[in-house]
């Protein structure tokens, strides 16, 4: 990989979901954080964006993206990370913002703020699929670096948990969407009782399924 202002930097294919932070840090670029976001394919709910500092000598047994893991899976490793990461945040962006400045800029923008939340500047950032400007700090996009950079891995449980609580927190406050079983996305249970009980508060205009089913419900 090629950073900002690293030179060249090799991480071997073998080297594992450490081997980012590994080679980073043999280059003084330590700490690393990662970030990435839970929710952008959803059309109810905010997008959520998670950044993570790991700590280097404790490192997270069962890592790996949180979509490969089981909801208990990824509990255990939220709290893990909670417990032994040396920095963590998170950045929500409400449904009415991700219409305003449409998912893109959105996903960017939650990204951005995850960070610079961060408790600590870190000397180098990797985040997953997008590149992000504006950052004080040199860094990369890596693709599906939620499988192959730790601190990524990491970021994605963060945003991942934190968002499926809100979505169950939300099945309470807009009952009859089963927001807890799908948590926004567009599955075809989502779009049955979108369609007979039209979009609530936390839908997003901008999809045109959300639009097409508010228009049905007004006629």
């Amino acid at each position: 990989m090629t950073g900002q202002t690293a030179g060249r930097i090799v991480v071997r294919r073998n080297s594992g979901l450490y081997g980012y932070e590994r080679a980073l840090a043999r280059a003084g670029l330590a700490p690393v954080a990662g970030a990435d976001e839970a929710g952008r394919g959803a059309c109810a709910g905010p997008l959520v964006a998670g950044a993570v500092i790991l700590s280097d000598k404790r490192p997270i047994v069962g890592l790996k993206d949180s979509k490969l893991m089981t909801a208990a899976a990824r509990d255990r490793a939220y709290d893990e990370i909670v417990a032994r990461a040396e920095a963590w945040a998170v950045a929500i962006i409400e449904p009415d913002e991700c219409d305003r400045l449409g998912m893109h800029v959105a996903n960017i923008q939650a990204l951005r703020r995850a960070l610079f939340r961060l408790d600590g500047t870190p000397g180098y950032v990797l985040t997953d699929g997008f590149p992000v400007d504006g950052l004080p700090t040199p860094g990369l996009s890596v693709w599906k670096g939620d499988r192959v950079a730790a601190c990524v891995a990491a970021a994605s449980v963060i945003a991942k948990v934190t968002r499926d609580r809100i979505m169950i927190e939300m099945d309470a406050v807009h009952p009859g969407y089963d927001f807890a079983v799908h948590k926004g996305y567009c599955t075809a249970e989502h779009q049955a009782k979108l369609d007979e009980l039209g979009p609530c508060g936390i839908h997003r205009m901008r999809y045109e399924n959300v639009r097409r089913a508010a228009t049905v419900k007004a006629t």
